[in-house]
């Protein structure tokens, strides 16, 4: 069995002991602590400290999306979705949208530490629900391949790794880089 319970918060997986289900609560607070530290302090980092709520409700509404989706196309599940008339229904991606819409207004308007990683995190949920039909956006239609690709998934990722490592990177190229400040 990979996970086996071996104490009262501990488990077994594959040999490491880890606290697996009182370990996601430890990162959010260590998050929020680092949020609020930047936000009081006025220190440099932010957008990158928030990067993380938002990558995590993104992966984790994208994932739990598809399971629905997944379940509703293959009959074990109702269909969740309005449906305003026969044979047009709203796709979970116009919710998505709207979130979107609601979180940068909130976004834009706190000011408090706190308020910041929720809506972080609403964010993140937006971005899952919408970028989960990300090929429905670029391809206008509604068919299994699209309604299935991971065209979203991928370029969203992408760009946060690519956010992630930018200034690093920079660095890096700035220490390496051959010739001196004046370019000579």
């Amino acid at each position: 069995m990979l996970l086996t319970e071996v104490g009262s918060a501990y488990y077994k997986v594959k040999g490491f002991r880890v606290k697996f289900p009182i370990m996601f609560p430890g990162i959010f607070k260590k998050m929020r602590e680092g949020i609020h530290r930047k936000v009081q302090n006025n220190e440099p980092g932010l957008y990158v400290s928030l990067a993380f709520p938002i990558l995590f409700a993104f992966v984790l509404t994208f994932i739990g999306s598809r399971v629905i989706g997944y379940l509703i196309t293959f009959g074990h599940m109702p269909p969740l979705y309005l449906e305003p008339s026969p044979g047009l229904h709203v796709h979970h991606f116009t919710y998505g949208v709207f979130i979107l819409f609601f979180a940068g207004y909130l976004g834009l308007s706190v000011k408090q530490a706190r308020a910041k990683f929720w809506v972080a995190l609403l964010l993140g949920f937006g971005l899952g629900l919408a970028m989960d039909e990300f090929g429905m956006w670029l391809r206008l239609r509604d068919d299994d391949i699209v309604r299935w690709s991971y065209d979203g998934f991928n370029i969203t990722v992408g760009i946060f790794l690519f956010i992630l490592t930018v200034k690093p990177g920079i660095r890096m190229l700035k220490r390496a880089w051959p010739f001196g400040k004046r370019g000579y």
